[in-house]
Order: structure tokens, then C-alpha cells, then sequence
């Protein structure tokens, strides 16, 4: 039997910022902490940044979830440009690093960097990421690529935050049912697929 729907919890962008740039690595990552930012005021600008995703088609289709599921909200969605072949430049030599270590690491900078530069140039004070609610990903290197790239552009702040807690992981997971999202089955990059293959 599925669980009511609970309100989300009370959050508080840093300084009070009602206006942010959420980047986004998918729709049911998003899903949840969209609603969240909403009923807490704060409206995201929905940025799509992941030139890690691969083949294309792969790119695409999530794109394309995160593009229906923003517009289904009358939010405004931002894509970035899809370079995987300048992105597999910072995988270079971590190719057999293991999930979580630090070809992640390095991941999550490229992607941020050029989240926290948007953000700069478009007025806007407070970064945060979808990848946080992955309870696959390493808090602690979300994190530090977040305060590393919002160190590179004065003027924006890093969002640290724990998306998993509060009844979102849940909410996420009824946001996937109702909106018929396509929850794919790696991270992204050819090295996750392999090490999924794999195991």
C-alpha cells in the first residue's frame, strides 16, 4: 500500500536567495527537490549539464525527461552543451577508478565549474546539485566540487545539502511512478555501464 504524501521539509537557501541554479544530472533525481525548492519558495533555474553521459542517445533521452518534466512546471531548463569528448580529457588515466573515487571527483568539478560559471554570468547567487539525492554518489566529493567550483566565480555560493533526508528519497521514488520518468540503470559514463556490466 503506498504512504500518504507528506509535505517536503522546510529549507533555506543560503542567504535567502528565493531564486537559484539547480544543476540537474536527470528528471528522477530532480523530481523531489524540485517540488521541495517550490513548496519552500525558492524557484530553480533547471541547469542540464552532463557531457559525462554516454553513448548520445543515452544524453538525449535523459535530456529530454529533464526538459518534459521542467516545462511540465513552467520552469525555465538551461542545456548545456554536450562535449563528452573534452569531458573524457578529465577521466583521462582515472578510466579503472572505481565508482566513488576519483574520476568522480573529478566528474562532479567539471560539471559544477561550468554550472558555477553560468550561474555568474547570469546573475545568479546560489548553486546546488540533483547529485546529491543519489545515495550512489559520495556526499563529501559533492561537496568539495561544489565549493571548488562556486570558489572560481565570486558572487555564488555553494548550496551544501543532504537531498536523501527529510522523505525525499520516498517522494522521489512516487514522483518516478507518477510522472513515468526513465530511471536508467548506470550513472552515466562508459566506465559506470562497464562496471555494471561487470558486476
Amino acid at each position: 500500500m503506498e504512504q500518504p504524501v507528506k509535505h517536503p521539509p522546510v529549507v533555506e537557501a543560503p542567504s535567502g536567495e528565493t531564486r537559484i541554479l539547480l544543476h540537474a544530472c536527470c528528471a528522477p533525481c530532480s523530481s523531489a527537490i524540485i517540488e521541495c525548492l517550490l513548496y519552500n519558495g525558492i524557484t530553480p533555474v533547471i541547469y542540464y549539464s552532463n557531457s559525462n553521459i554516454f553513448p548520445l542517445e543515452e544524453y538525449l533521452i535523459r535530456k529530454n525527461e529533464c526538459t518534459r518534466h521542467a516545462r511540465s512546471l513552467g520552469l525555465e531548463i538551461v542545456d548545456d552543451d554536450y562535449d563528452h569528448e573534452n569531458w573524457r580529457r578529465i577521466a583521462e588515466h582515472l578510466e579503472k577508478e572505481p565508482e566513488r573515487g576519483r574520476r568522480c571527483l573529478e566528474c562532479f568539478k567539471y560539471r559544477l565549474t561550468r554550472a558555477a560559471g553560468y550561474a555568474c554570468r547570469h546573475g545568479l547567487h546560489v548553486l546546488a546539485t540533483t547529485l546529491a539525492s543519489s545515495r550512489w554518489k559520495d556526499l563529501s566529493q559533492i561537496d568539495a566540487a561544489g565549493e571548488f567550483a562556486c570558489s572560481l566565480f565570486p558572487g555564488v555560493s555553494w548550496w551544501s545539502m543532504n537531498w536523501r533526508k527529510g522523505g525525499l528519497q520516498e517522494r522521489r521514488n512516487q514522483l518516478i511512478k507518477q510522472y513515468s520518468f526513465y530511471n536508467q540503470p548506470y550513472c552515466g559514463c562508459e566506465f559506470s555501464f562497464k562496471n555494471k556490466q561487470e558486476k
